[in-house]
């Protein structure tokens, strides 16, 4: 179990990490800050470069922090606030990913909110420092806090697109 849960880990929480440095910078085929500034205001976010920034910045110490096993609850909590942003977003689409759906950020939100529930194993940093076992509640904990950081983050920051000129829905005429 402690291999599995290592594995596990590792792939989410690099996977997570890596994300967020794509966010804001041109490392692992990101766009850069102005890049990651930029998808933000297309997906109708207001901040720009401090939008992308705190998710960026949200990402890399969620995703780092679950690879290594190191406070997993919060690690989970994180990765879950990120994600559920990217769901909300990606939620008119439906839940396929080949139709740009939701099917991956509820992946990582499930994975995250697994981790926080059975806890990082044997080897983890968390196990290391003797902070485990977490307690059950920590994982509702996580995912509440996450998943409601992550709605009040849409809620604030979202604002509706301007609907397209009637010239433009008419094709012009």
């Amino acid at each position: 179990m402690d291999t599995g849960l290592l594995i596990l880990r590792l792939l989410v929480g690099l996977l997570v990490a890596g994300h967020g440095v794509q966010k804001i910078s041109s490392h692992l085929g990101g766009k850069g800050l102005e890049g990651g500034a930029e998808e933000f205001r297309a997906d109708g976010f207001r901040g720009g470069a401090l939008t992308a920034l705190a998710a960026g910045g949200g990402q890399i110490g969620s995703g780092l922090l679950l690879a290594a096993g190191l406070l997993t609850p919060l690690a989970a909590t994180g990765t879950i606030g990120v994600m559920t942003v990217a769901l909300t977003v990606k939620r008119p689409h439906g839940l396929w990913v080949q139709n740009d759906g939701y099917e991956y950020p509820l992946v990582l939100i499930g994975t995250a909110a697994a981790l926080a529930a059975t806890g990082p194993g044997a080897w983890s940093l968390d196990a290391a420092l003797g902070l485990t076992p977490y307690p059950l509640w920590w994982a509702a904990l996580a995912l509440a806090a996450g998943g409601g950081s992550g709605l009040l983050t849409r809620l604030v920051l979202h604002r509706a697109l301007p609907a397209a000129p009637r010239s433009a829905v008419r094709g012009g005429r």
